[in-house]
């Protein structure tokens, strides 16, 4: 069955940068395909027209933005994702905040045995939560 809702994330020139940080990140995630705008396209570095990556089974597309703009991505969407262990969330938590900022520290709450936000360096909210 083909997935008929999808995440689409816009990045402002970063995309193919961003997508192979969280291919590294997280098991089970691959980038499936990209497309980059024609080279004669005067747009400096190589940039992404449209891309598909698969993160934990869910495909998400990924773009690069062709102009400047005053907006980025916001915490009040965000992806969220189950971890099968604490290994899995310490190693995913950490590798997301370095060079990010931490929303919610990692830690056990009343709604969850370990959780944590955290937006990472290329501004897309993460909420890991231990399963």
């Amino acid at each position: 069955m083909d997935q008929k809702v999808k995440t689409c994330l816009m990045f402002s020139h970063k995309a193919e940068q961003a997508v192979k940080f969280y291919t590294s990140v997280f098991k089970e995630s691959e980038i499936k395909d990209i497309i980059y705008f024609d080279e004669n396209v005067s747009l400096g570095e190589r940039k992404v027209m449209h891309g598909i990556f698969v993160l934990k089974g869910e495909e998400i597309m990924f773009m690069d933005s062709t102009v400047d703009h005053d907006f980025t991505f916001t915490p009040s969407l965000s992806i969220f994702i189950n971890c099968e262990n604490e290994e899995e969330i310490d190693r995913m938590f950490q590798e997301l905040s370095n060079h990010g900022k931490i929303l919610i520290p990692l830690e056990s709450y009343d709604y969850s045995r370990k959780y944590g936000w955290v937006e990472d360096e290329y501004g897309v909210s993460w909420q890991l939560n231990l399963e």
